[in-house]
C-alpha cells in the first residue's frame, strides 16, 4: 500500500470547496526554514515577509486580505508539497508540509461529549484494564444514561444528577468536569511540537490500549477573538489516563502525539464560528493486519459551546499573547475490538489514520512509536534564531 503519498489521500486533503476558502498553512523550506504560505487555487505560495509567524498572521486584521493578495514566492503545487512530507520518501532539498501553528499553546478540552464523557468513567473504574470495560460500561449506562448531550453543564439539572449520583457512589471526576461548571482545559504539547498531515504520529509504546480522538481545533488570538479553524488528531493513551488521571501528562504529551492540520482555515464569508458548531468530523483507522474501524464526531453534540470553551481558556487569570489553538473534545471512543473478544481498541504500528471534515480537508498520519517518530528538535530558541537569520524580526506592522 502506497500509504501517506497516495494521489486519493492527497486530493482530500482540500476542503470539500477546494482553495475557495482563507487557507493557511506552514512549510519546511530546505535551506530557509519554516515558513507560513498561503493555499490558494494557482499554487502555494510563502508569505512570511507580511507575516512571519502563524501567530502573528492569526491576529492580523487583515488575515484574510493577506492570504488571498499578499506577494509570495510560488513554492510550486500543493500536492508536490504534501506528497513530499512523507518522512519515508522525503527529498531533503525540495519542501514539505509542517503542522500549521507555531507560537500558539496547545491547549485541549476533555470530557466535552457525553459518550466520551461515560468512556472516561469506564476508564477510571477499569483502571486501564480493557478486558474490564464491558461490564463496566453496561453498569455506567444504567446509572448514567447514554444521552446527556441536552444537559448543560452547571446548570441547576446538572448539579441535582451530581447529587443523585453522588449518593449511589457512581460520582466521578469526569462527571465532574463533564456535567459540572468548569471545563477540564489542559496543556496537550508543547509550543512548536505537533506534527502536521502526512506525517507520522506516536503513541507511547507501553501503551497497550490506545486510540485516536478525532477532533476540530480552534485558532485563537491573544486577545481571546476565535479567527479559524483546523483539524486534529489528540493521540490519547486509555490504560494511563485509566490508571490515574495524574498520568495525565503522560497519557497525552508524547513525542508527535499531537497531529493538527492540514492547514488553518480563516474565517471570512464561507467558513464562520456557526459552520465549526455544524462541524461533522469524520475518522477511519486502516491496519496493515486489514484491520478498519470507522466513527465519527459531531459538533452539534457537543455539552459545551466552543466559545464557552474559549472563555473557560483565556480569562484575567489566563493569558496567552501569542494565542493558542483548542482542541474542542470529541464524541468518539472506539469500543470494536481488534484481536481478542473484549480486549476493544488499540493501534498498531503501520495504522493509517484519516480525520476529516468537508469545511476542513483531511488530516492523514500514520502510527507508529513515538520512539520511532521524527524526533522534535527544532524549538523557540531555534525558530527566534532562524527568524532573525532571515531577517523576519522586524518592529512594523505584522511582524514581531
Amino acid at each position: 500500500m502506497d500509504h501517506l503519498s497516495s494521489q486519493v489521500r492527497l486530493s482530500a486533503a482540500l476542503p470539500s470547496d477546494g482553495a475557495t476558502g482563507t487557507l493557511a498553512g506552514r512549510v519546511w523550506r530546505p535551506g530557509i526554514g519554516p515558513s507560513v504560505v498561503a493555499i490558494r487555487a494557482n499554487g502555494v505560495f510563502d508569505i512570511s515577509a507580511s507575516a512571519a509567524t502563524m501567530s502573528i498572521l492569526a491576529a492580523r486584521e487583515d488575515r484574510v486580505s493577506v492570504v488571498r493578495t499578499a506577494e509570495g514566492e510560488d513554492l510550486g503545487s500543493l500536492d508536490a508539497i504534501l506528497a513530499n512530507t512523507d518522512p519515508d520518501k522525503r527529498d531533503p532539498l525540495r519542501p514539505w508540509l509542517l503542522a500549521p501553528i507555531d507560537l500558539q499553546v496547545i491547549k485541549a478540552a476533555g470530557v466535552t461529549f457525553a459518550v466520551s464523557m461515560l468512556e472516561r468513567v469506564i476508564e477510571e473504574r477499569a483502571r486501564g484494564d480493557a478486558t474490564a470495560a464491558a461490564e463496566i460500561r453496561a453498569e455506567v449506562t444504567r446509572l448514567v444514561g447514554d444521552d446527556l448531550s441536552r444537559l448543560k453543564p452547571g446548570s441547576p439539572e446538572a448539579m441535582h444528577l451530581k447529587q443523585v449520583l453522588m449518593a449511589q457512589g457512581a460520582w466521578s471526576q469526569y462527571l465532574e468536569v463533564g456535567i459540572g461548571p468548569d471545563a477540564e482545559v489542559f496543556t496537550k504539547a508543547p509550543t512548536l511540537s505537533a506534527v502536521g498531515a502526512f506525517m507520522d504520529a506516536g503513541f507511547h509504546p507501553k501503551s497497550t490500549w490506545n486510540n485516536p480522538e478525532p477532533e476540530v481545533v480552534v485558532v485563537v488570538t491573544g486577545s481571546g477573538e476565535i479567527v479559524g479553524a483546523a483539524l486534529g488528531n489528540d493521540v490519547n493513551l486509555r490504560d494511563f489516563e485509566g490508571r490515574s488521571a495524574l498520568l495525565l501528562s503522560k497519557a497525552k504529551d508524547n513525542n508527535a502525539s499531537c497531529s493538527i492540520g492540514p492547514f488553518i482555515r480563516f474565517f471570512d464569508e464561507t467558513f464562520s464560528l456557526d459552520d465549526v458548531r455544524q462541524t461533522h468530523v469524520t475518522l477511519t483507522v486502516e491496519g496493515e493486519d486489514g484491520f478498519a474501524l470507522e466513527g465519527s464526531s459531531s459538533i452539534t453534540k457537543i455539552s459545551r459551546d466552543p466559545q464557552d470553551l474559549v472563555s473557560q481558556t483565556i480569562d484575567d487569570n489566563h493569558q496567552y499573547p501569542d494565542g493558542f489553538v483548542l482542541f474542542l473534545g470529541t464524541m468518539f471512543a472506539p469500543t470494536k475490538d481488534r484481536d481478542e473478544p473484549g480486549m476493544g481498541f488499540t493501534h498498531k504500528v503501520g495504522d493509517i489514520v484519516t480525520i476529516a471534515a468537508p469545511h476542513l480537508g483531511a488530516l492523514v498520519n500514520r502510527m507508529r512509536m513515538s520512539s520511532d517518530c521524527e524526533r522534535w528538535t527544532f524549538g523557540l530558541g531555534a525558530f527566534m534564531s532562524n527568524l532573525a537569520g532571515r531577517g523576519l524580526l522586524k518592529n512594523a506592522k505584522g511582524t514581531i
